[in-house]
C-alpha cells in the first residue's frame, strides 16, 4: 500500500499500480519486448523493470515472494530441483548398485582377514576401501542433477525459462519450435527498414527526411530515436543540433531543426495536433 516515486533511469522496486504520472517502461526482462511500454495512471507496473523516461508514483500491491520476479525465480528453483525420467532410472540403478558394492567390499574385507598375509587387518582395510572407491557410483548419481542445474541456470541467463527437468530432457527430440510472440525473436534493437515520403511533401529526398528525423532525436533515449540516429550515421549524414527539444511521455517528441518544427510520435499525438 506504500506510495513510491520512480525517477527516469531507476528500476521499479516492486509490483504495483501507477497513481500519478506516466512513463515508458522497459519490460524486456519479463516479456522479451524490446520497445518500452507506455504506462499511465491505473496501469500495472512490474518490479525490477526499468523506467526509461518520465517520473511517476505508484502504489505497491505485491512485495517479496508475491512479485512477478520472485515467481520467475521460484520457477527456476523448482526446475533445478525436479527430476527427469533419466534421473529416476539412475536413482533406481544406484539403489541396487550401492548395496551390491558395499556387499562386495565387505566380502573382500572378510576374505583378506581370513586368507590374506600379515598384516591381514591393514591389507583387508586397504582392499575394502579400494573396492568402495573404485566401484562407488558417485558420477552416476551426480552427473544428471548437475547437468539439470547447469542447463536450467544457463537457460535463465539467456532469457529461457525451463519449466522442469522432464521438459529439458525432451528438447533433444524437438524438430519444430512454434513461437507466439514475434517480439521475443528480435535482437532487441529496432532498425530503420523503410523510408516513405508523402506525396506533395516539402521534403524531397529520403536523406533529408532521415537527417531531420535523426537530428530531432539526437538527445532522445527512446530505442526508436536511437535507431533513427544510427541510420543517419550509417548514411554519413551530418546531424544538426535540435532546439526546444521536448519529450512527450506516451506520445512522442517535438523539436526545432534547421528552422523547421519537427513533431514525431504516435497517432494520438498527431490527432492532438490536428495532423
Amino acid at each position: 500500500g506504500d506510495i513510491i516515486l520512480v525517477r527516469p533511469g531507476e528500476k521499479i522496486p516492486v509490483d504495483g499500480i501507477i497513481t500519478q504520472g506516466s512513463s515508458a517502461i522497459d519490460e524486456s526482462m519479463v516479456t522479451g519486448e524490446s520497445i518500452p511500454v507506455d504506462k499511465k495512471k491505473t496501469d500495472e507496473v512490474i518490479g525490477a523493470t526499468l523506467n526509461t523516461s518520465g517520473s511517476f508514483k505508484f502504489k505497491a500491491t505485491k512485495v517479496g515472494k508475491d512479485t512477478v520476479l520472485s515467481q520467475i525465480i521460484r520457477l527456476i528453483e523448482e526446475a533445478q530441483g525436479s527430476k527427469a525420467p533419466i534421473q529416476r532410472l539412475v536413482d533406481t540403478v544406484a539403489s541396487y548398485f550401492v548395496p551390491t558394492v558395499i556387499g562386495i567390499a565387505i566380502i573382500t574385507f572378510i576374505v583378506w582377514i581370513i586368507f590374506g598375509p600379515k598384516p591381514s587387518i591393514t591389507l583387508a582395510l586397504v582392499n575394502f576401501v579400494s573396492v568402495l572407491i573404485i566401484a562407488c557410483p558417485c558420477a552416476l548419481g551426480l552427473a544428471t542433477p548437475t547437468a539439470i542445474m547447469v542447463g536450467t541456470g544457463k537457460g535463465a541467463e539467456n532469457g529461457i525459462l525451463i519449466k522442469d527437468a522432464a521438459s529439458l530432457e525432451l528438447t533433444h527430440r524437438l524438430n519444430t519450435i512454434v513461437f507466439d510472440k514475434t517480439g521475443t525473436l528480435t535482437k532487441g534493437e529496432p532498425v530503420v527498414t523503410d523510408i516513405i515520403i508523402k506525396e506533395k511533401s516539402s521534403i524531397y529526398s529520403k536523406e533529408e527526411l532521415i537527417k531531420l528525423s535523426a537530428s530531432s532525436e539526437l538527445y532522445s533515449e527512446h530505442p526508436l530515436g536511437k535507431a533513427m540516429v544510427k541510420k543517419a550515421k550509417q548514411l554519413k549524414l551530418k546531424l544538426i543540433e535540435p532546439k526546444n527539444f521536448k519529450s512527450i511521455t506516451g506520445r512522442g517528441i517535438s523539436a526545432e531543426v534547421d528552422g523547421k518544427k519537427i513533431l514525431k510520435g504516435n497517432l494520438a499525438l498527431m490527432r492532438e495536433n490536428n495532423i
